[in-house]
């Protein structure tokens, strides 16, 4: 290999000697920072011979691998006159380096779709999470109590607050739906207002104390039937036929009747087709998870907690988030409790015993470095760097961290651990598990690090594939 032509080459297609403000090396790339990204030729940087892949951004990230990327690197730094910069990056740098290329694979329609409905929900989170951790508190309080603080007005503003969240979730959810999908949020707040329950809502009076009867149906509406997913639908139908509607409407007439026509009829189609289709999809997914947690037992616990962070790598956790909050409302099915949430946070505990087994077992400096730096966060429940830096790259410490996880998930089963609302893992998790069951918690998170350590130890530590990613 010349890596005298392939640094020139390369020099060319950033965008030539002007177009370069520094150049380092790390231990498999070489990062180069550019002054214009528009003059990057990425898809012939691709072809050049020794490219392993590249990071698209104002820092191009061309991976060549250990060695050659130190050779390629040293004839760049002399075609460029810039000092090549030793870029001994920590775990952190490493992991989101390696994080953002595998996202950089992840453009499928299936992908951009998930992380449309993630974008959706993710800003409501810090509201979810403080709701939460509220009703499962006054819930304790009250049946501790029995109920002595119900005449204090204090106490009943701060219930107040838990209530309110999740009363009208619907309404910021068919808001944040119609933005993501290109419509106007306040008409997708309508949209997500049809699925609030709320006694003024005139389609839900009654006539002669008979309930209004819906077609097809023939039943009194249910506001509540299609839950959140009726609302995520119904501002995604009401951006798109406002789209529509803004391509027929005179510019004259569009800013009175585009809203107009918009709400009237995505408002028919809500009530007659959306409705009824969130109710079916919202049983469908309780009812699978109820299979999987009742019927399945500490086998399902076993399933969803190995499974979970193979599903993170692809991309496709992100269909998890709205499944969390709908868990989490005091409305629905499971009254707040989220059973599911415990059982996959032990997916971080067998990456804690995966990187705890590397750092015993190798003599590499580079990786005891990594997974030394990597451990404390682990625990505290930040498992990116771990995952990303060390166990991802490696490959057979991912899939032993993965079915070590699976031993916490089988003890979370069995104690039928539950989660008040959700924002935090690891052992901050204690913080958010149903009272008087964070020892439960201590011991399957416990249970999870063993079942990581044990099989990573004995299976899934490869000399020769640490030397290839970390170097001799």
């Amino acid at each position: 290999m010349d890596y005298k032509k392939i640094a020139a080459a390369l020099l060319e297609l950033v965008g030539g000697k002007s177009n370069i403000k520094s150049n380092a090396t790390c231990m498999t790339r070489l990062r180069i920072t550019v002054v214009d990204e528009s003059k990057v030729n990425y898809a012939e940087i691709k072809k050049l011979e020794g490219v392993l892949g590249i990071v698209e951004g104002t820092t191009v990230q061309t991976i060549f691998g250990p060695g050659k990327v130190t050779k390629v690197g040293e004839e760049m730094a002399k075609l460029t006159g810039l000092q090549l910069g030793s870029d001994e990056a920590g775990v952190e740098d490493v992991a989101k380096q390696n994080k953002d290329a595998l996202k950089s694979k992840q453009q499928s329609p299936v992908h951009n779709f998930l992380r449309k409905i993630a974008n959706i929900f993710i800003p409501l989170l810090p509201g979810i999470i403080a709701a939460g951790l509220i009703n499962g508190l006054t819930n304790v309080i009250n049946v501790s109590t029995g109920g002595a603080y119900n005449a204090f007005w204090w106490y009943q503003l701060i219930r107040t607050l838990g209530f309110a969240v999740f009363t009208f979730l619907p309404i910021y959810v068919g808001m944040n739906s119609a933005k993501e999908f290109g419509g106007t949020p306040i008409i997708g707040a309508i949209a997500g207002a049809l699925s609030v329950s709320h006694a003024g809502m005139p389609l839900l009076m009654k006539i002669a104390d008979a309930p209004i009867l819906m077609p097809i149906t023939n039943a009194a509406y249910n506001p509540a039937a299609g839950g959140l997913l009726a609302a995520l639908f119904a501002g995604m139908f009401f951006a798109t036929v406002e789209k529509q509607v803004k391509k027929v409407m005179p510019d004259l007439l569009t800013t009175f009747f585009t809203p107009l026509f918009t709400v009237i009829i995505g408002g028919f189609v809500a009530v007659i087709v959306i409705q009824p289709f969130g109710a079916v999809v919202s049983k469908g997914i309780f009812s699978a998870l109820d299979f999987a947690y009742n019927q399945l037992g500490v086998f399902g616990g076993y399933i969803l907690s190995a499974g979970f962070l193979p599903l993170v790598s692809v991309g496709l956790h992100q269909a998890l988030t709205p499944i969390h909050i709908m868990l989490n409302n005091p409305e629905g099915p499971t009254q707040g409790i989220n059973y599911l949430l415990p059982i996959l946070m032990m997916a971080g505990g067998g990456q804690v015993g995966a990187g705890l087994a590397l750092y015993v077992r190798t003599k590499n400096l580079k990786l005891k470095r990594m997974t030394r730096d990597s451990l404390p966060i682990g625990i505290l429940g930040i498992g990116e760097p771990m995952m990303y830096a060390v166990t991802l790259p490696l490959g057979r410490p991912f899939i032993t961290a993965c079915l070590g996880a699976g031993v916490g998930g089988v003890l979370a089963s069995i104690f039928k651990l539950g989660a008040i609302t959700q924002g935090v893992s690891g052992l901050f998790g204690l913080l958010i598990v149903q009272p008087g069951n964070q020892f439960a918690f201590i011991i399957a998170m416990l249970g999870a690090y063993a079942g990581g350590f044990v099989l990573t130890y004995f299976f899934g530590y490869d000399e020769k594939r640490v030397s290839e990613i970390y170097g001799e």
